[in-house]
């Protein structure tokens, strides 16, 4: 039995005890679970006493709190915000003081008990009471300050006042109708002429331009947030260490200043270095070992370089440097030294994967150890900080191609849902997280077994402490160098499913996030960076929050092979909302070639990812019958020649088919279009498998072909003008 304040907890904690799962069945959450959830935020659910203690702790701090610690306000709203205070001081003379983010100053008289009275409670032998005054002042947008005064002036208590706008930022082309397509791309998989064995910010900005140049309007990245330097071999861009800074494995190192330099061309021109460098290009998959010691080594001769003649002395270069970190914070400052860190604790063969197994004195980025351990190691440290650097100006670079071609998007970023469980994000935030828990999905189309992704939530009550500091920090770095940002699994603005470290992916349940709020947010800082929102809202979707996302102006993102009819044909994609993002595949998905071919079904056999031969069966025949019906959607829409098949059986997959397949996406309604670079090159292996980790190379698999000659293929230069050309008719069709 669960007793009715493990029942209150659940419901004051934002647990859903029910919800419809991906087929459209009322499920359950079972009270076992509600319990771990419970825990797992740090709840004695084992001990009465003990729970009832914290309760009644929490209660109390948070009516002797005389404000709250944030409050997100819209500014087309009226801005009114709850005070508490103790029943003898409800007739003083108080004063509100608002400093805006520009340091203007505004000031109201407050008299409790001349507002509207909300709540009473009582705590040991004292009476407090609850009040919500309104504030007479129009503010702007941004992040302000407002601080309750006593009549002589001093500082009562001050609260976190973020005024939002309506919603996200649109571009104007956008706004005026026009459609447009771009190329998605994980960056680690471009081969060039001039790549040390992994795709670079110079790859980018040749791809942004070349694209440009063939009608696209966007490039979109997989996220390039920054990984684990001492253990390389760990590369999901969806498990990073820290999601506000750069994987400088990015970085072109040939275009850094100080690479033609003789102490750098002494260690570049090596000859074992020179076979590691071509081992890494003519690999198939990526070898991050491989990669990553070639460019720290020659990172480490271009720092030596450029610390000498610049940054050790006052110069221009320096300054920039030093303003850089400066911006950077805490945060910059405590991933570099977690790399360092964790680099050390390798090299002298300790466990070092993360936080978690470090010596008990290094497993907090405050510890008097770490201190002392920042200090002795300052150079290394300014290394890792100096990589920070030269990534953000690569990246801001490729950014500026898009500029000059004058792209409507340019370079879109994409933000992970979280950070792994050793990450220095966690390292430097544990109040912040859960670390007894993972997020993850329930059993839906992409993992009937439900999913596990190894990443610990954000506590939603510690996000409010900390006044949202780490999500303004999040969307604020992820905008910088872009147009848009695609959120992965939007949802966790809403919910998370939450797993107990040890359970089943299917035994979890979800955990409600401040959604209004964080929407919010986001829209300023998309307003403020000019950068369009994409939400991928696949999976279990609530109907609810897509139409609170679209009022808030964050784009949908639909799948071609997810968006089905009761009776089993595909919808036109002209059917799709105007404001959504279309793409045929994802980086969870097989390519389109693997897709016709069924290489994921036999992959996935091969894997033991199916519990059994009947499940494996049935995907089979609604793969073939699924097949079918696109077969007959593209020759109902005349988007594939006559002459092809209209039986799908023994039909393979054709490039007449796969562009087919593209032009008829692009003549669809939704504004954005995303295409896969894979696609265009007829690849057949997937980029990751969801619900493995060992079993098969996920991330690694590079293109099939170098950069440099796919532009200059006559056969998707066509390709590219009649993607072009079906966005321009239907743009036209909109504008009518």
């Amino acid at each position: 039995m669960t007793s009715p304040l493990i029942e209150k907890l659940v419901e004051l904690k934002g647990i859903e005890t029910n919800y419809t799962d991906a087929w459209g069945k009322p499920t359950q959450v079972s009270d076992k679970s509600k319990k771990k959830l419970l825990q797992v935020m740090g709840y004695k659910i084992e001990d009465d006493s003990a729970l009832e203690n914290q309760v009644e702790n929490e209660f109390q701090q948070m009516w002797m709190s005389p404000l709250n610690p944030v409050q997100v306000n819209r500014v087309s709203d009226e801005l009114i915000v709850a005070l508490r205070l103790p029943i003898e001081l409800v007739n003083d003379h108080h004063e509100l003081q608002i400093i805006t983010e520009e340091g203007d100053e505004f000031r109201q008289k407050c008299i409790a008990v001349d507002h509207h009275l909300i709540n009473t409670s009582h705590i040991d032998d004292s009476e407090f009471q609850e009040y919500l005054v309104k504030i007479d002042q129009q503010l702007p947008m941004g992040y302000h300050t407002l601080k309750l005064l006593s009549d002589d002036g001093d500082d009562i208590a001050s609260m976190r006042l973020i005024m939002a706008p309506e919603a996200c930022y649109q571009p104007e082309s956008i706004q005026q109708g026009n459609k447009i397509w771009g190329l998605s791309v994980q960056l680690y998989c471009v081969r060039s002429q001039h790549n040390w064995g992994v795709g670079d910010f110079t790859d980018l900005a040749n791809l942004v331009a070349e694209s440009a140049k063939k009608g696209a309007d966007f490039i979109g990245l997989n996220p390039i947030h920054a990984l684990y330097p001492a253990n390389p071999e760990v590369c999901s861009p969806y498990g990073p260490s820290s999601r506000r800074w750069l994987n400088f494995i990015y970085l072109d190192v040939t275009a850094l200043e100080g690479f033609d330099s003789a102490g750098v061309q002494e260690v570049v021109n090596d000859a074992s270095f020179q076979a590691s460098l071509e081992y890494a290009r003519t690999v198939d998959y990526v070898d991050y070992e491989a990669v990553t010691k070639l460019k720290i080594k020659a990172l480490e001769a271009i720092f030596e370089y450029q610390n000498q003649t610049y940054l050790s002395k006052n110069t221009k270069t320096n300054k920039a440097f030093k303003a850089f970190v400066k911006e950077g914070g805490e945060s910059l400052q405590m991933l570099a030294v977690y790399d360092a860190l964790q680099e050390h604790l390798s090299a002298e063969g300790k466990p070092s994967w993360g936080w978690p197994v470090f010596p008990k004195d290094l497993s907090d980025f405050s510890s008097p150890a770490v201190v002392k351990f920042s200090k002795k190691y300052a150079k290394r440290i300014k290394f890792y900080l100096f990589l920070q650097w030269q990534a953000a100006l690569q990246l801001e670079q490729a950014n500026d191609v898009a500029s000059k071609f004058d792209m409507s998007i340019g370079i879109y970023r994409d933000l992970a849902v979280g950070v792994s469980e050793g990450s220095a994000e966690i390292w430097g935030n544990k109040d912040l997280y859960c670390v007894d828990a993972s997020v993850g999905a329930p059993p839906d189309v992409l993992g009937p077994l439900g999913q596990n992704w190894g990443l610990p939530p954000m506590n939603p009550d510690r996000l409010y402490t900390q006044q949202y500091q780490p999500i303004i920090d999040l969307f604020a770095s992820n905008m910088k160098s872009s147009g848009a940002l695609r959120i992965d699994h939007v949802m966790a603005l809403l919910r998370l499913w939450w797993v107990a470290k040890g359970d089943k992916a299917n035994d979890g349940g979800y955990v409600y996030y401040p959604v209004e709020d964080l929407l919010g947010i986001l829209a300023l800082e998309s307003q403020r960076h000019k950068s369009l929102v994409i939400g991928e809202d696949l999976g279990t979707v609530p109907p609810e929050i897509r139409t609170k996302l679209a009022e808030n102006g964050v784009y949908s993102y639909r799948v071609f092979f997810f968006e089905q009819a009761e009776d089993g044909g595909f919808f036109s994609p002209s059917h799709y909302p105007e404001q959504s993002m279309a793409t045929l595949t994802t980086h969870d998905m097989p390519t389109l070639t693997g897709y016709w071919h069924c290489d994921d079904l036999a992959l996935g056999k091969e894997l033991g990812l199916y519990p059994t031969d009947e499940i494996l069966h049935s995907l089979y025949e609604s793969r073939h019958d699924n097949k079918q019906e696109i077969l007959d959607s593209l020759h109902g829409h005349n988007s594939i020649a006559e002459w092809i098949p209209k039986q799908v059986d023994q039909l393979p997959m054709s490039k007449e088919l796969n562009f087919g397949m593209q032009v008829h996406m692009a003549s669809g309604s939704s504004a954005l279009l995303s295409l896969q670079l894979e696609d265009w090159l007829q690849m057949d292996k997937p980029i990751n498998i969801p619900g493995t980790f060992k079993e098969y190379p996920n991330w690694k698999r590079k293109l099939n072909r170098n950069l440099e000659n796919i532009f200059s293929d006559p056969e998707l230069t066509e390709l590219a003008k009649q993607l072009t050309t079906a966005r321009q008719q239907a743009s036209k069709k909109n504008q009518i």
